[in-house]
């Protein structure tokens, strides 16, 4: 193996697809050797070890770490990236909705970290990346539940990086814009002028673009590279510009 993750062991949820196939295959390319976890791995990357979990199923979630744990000798580290999206204003969707979304982007993360941690901790000089959102910093319309949600896994982020830092284990997260991701693809789909919606959605990031997959898995593989080994309950930011900057109009 080589690269600068060479022989890292690395979990990644949510892997078989969208932010997460790209950030799985970002870590192979770069020499790590990575598990997926997902409800359906059919579309995961080549090269890598697939397993079936769902992250609101604890007993699912913690036979899925142990085998991949034995499949990979050990884990350094846990991309936390499962999650799904949701629209609407806190009038819209009911109590069920908002116990759907908050199951899988919170409880979802406790989930996997709480079943890793003891192969973390033994591991030494390990990582988890939680995978956040602009909308936990920035006030987005048609998105209340989601953005609740990704408040949360920042402020949970920090708290247990602040839990384990005497344990070896580094906690940071990865806070994307508006992203090309399925989802995003899906609610363009099913706008009522697409393009005039992506061009929206391009126009509202400052650097005039979505954020792409790649760019994300970048981010990842610094944080968990063992280069930033003083990088610790840091969320960074991948949104072009969005949370921080505001420009004047030309």
């Amino acid at each position: 193996m080589t690269g600068r993750l060479a022989g890292l062991r690395a979990i990644v949820t949510g892997g078989a697809s969208g932010l997460g196939a790209a950030i799985a295959e970002r870590l192979v390319a770069d020499g790590a050797l990575v598990a997926v976890l997902d409800r359906d791995v059919t579309t995961a990357p080549e090269g890598l070890v697939a397993l079936r979990a769902d992250v609101t199923d604890d007993e699912s979630v913690r036979a899925a770490v142990t085998t991949a744990a034995e499949r990979l000798g050990g884990l350094d580290t846990v991309i936390a990236n499962a999650g799904i999206g949701a629209s609407g204003t806190v009038a819209d969707g009911d109590d069920d909705e908002w116990h759907r979304v908050w199951d899988v982007n919170v409880v979802g993360i406790v989930r996997v970290v709480r079943a890793a941690l003891p192969h973390l901790v033994a591991a030494g000089s390990s990582s988890v990346v939680t995978t956040c959102s602009v909308a936990a910093t920035v006030g987005l319309p048609q998105r209340a539940l989601y953005s609740a949600t990704k408040g949360a896994v920042a402020a949970l982020t920090r708290a247990m990086a602040a839990d384990h830092l005497r344990d070896g284990v580094r906690v940071n997260a990865v806070a994307p814009g508006t992203a090309d991701t399925p989802w995003v693809g899906r609610l363009l789909d099913s706008a009522i002028d697409p393009a005039a919606e992506r061009a929206a959605l391009e126009a509202r990031q400052p650097h005039g673009r979505l954020v792409t997959a790649s760019e994300v898995a970048a981010a990842v593989a610094y944080l968990v590279d063992p280069a930033a080994s003083s990088t610790t309950g840091t969320v960074l930011a991948v949104d072009g510009g969005m949370d921080s900057l505001r420009l004047r109009a030309q």
